[in-house]
């Protein structure tokens, strides 16, 4: 295929095409969810021909798996890899506001949980990819922890992973935010975890 070839609407199409397929998959999946958007769909909005889509990508599970890794490749950087916070700082605040995804296009449920919940084939791309999202974030508070002292910093990074999917499903649910209380949650858990610090010892190093 060429940078002439042209999509549905007759418009030429250059390299950018993969880029469209994936904002238009974002978009939809967030919107419709992963099951009821198909190809069709996303090469309409994306305006592209099902050819170009799928010379891009294979099938529609590469597309979903794709669209995965690159909402948050780099698990929450803006969160764990700050260096203006301290550690303990740093776990609190992983609960502030939702992460990667800008504000107008956040879901209520987070996205790994949702491809989780609607693909049922564990051996789907997908589903690997929700599977290593969930313990790279555990790994990166546990890492966290492990900075801020904590005695036992993996049970630590497993309850602040818990209880931040917690917070998302209940928002999703309940249609309220959460991450105010799960914070407060995370702050008793985080305290309790911490070994206590003699009056005016220093705070724990970057």
């Amino acid at each position: 295929m060429t940078e002439l070839e042209k999509g549905p609407q007759g418009q030429r199409r250059g390299r950018g095409a993969r880029e469209r397929i994936l904002g238009a998959a974002r978009r939809l999946f967030r919107e419709q969810g992963i099951n009821t958007t198909g190809m069709d769909q996303i090469c309409s909005v994306a305006q592209v021909s099902k050819r170009t889509a799928y010379q891009h990508f294979t099938s529609k599970d590469e597309l979903v798996a794709e669209h995965l890794r690159r909402l948050d490749p780099d698990t929450m950087p803006e969160v764990f890899d700050r260096t203006d916070l301290t550690p303990r700082e740093r776990l609190l605040a992983a609960f502030d506001k939702p992460h990667s995804i800008p504000s107008h296009e956040a879901t209520p449920l987070c996205p790994f949980i949702a491809a989780a919940v609607e693909i049922a084939d564990p051996h789907h791309p997908a589903r690997r990819r929700a599977y290593d999202y969930k313990t790279s974030v555990a790994a990166r508070f546990a890492e966290t922890a492990r900075q801020a002292g904590a005695t036992n910093p993996v049970q630590l990074g497993e309850q602040l992973a818990l209880l931040l999917d917690g917070a998302a499903a209940r928002t999703r649910t309940l249609d309220t935010e959460a991450l105010p209380t799960a914070a407060s949650i995370a702050t008793l858990l985080i305290d309790n975890a911490l070994p206590a610090e003699p009056p005016g010892a220093p705070l724990t190093p970057v």
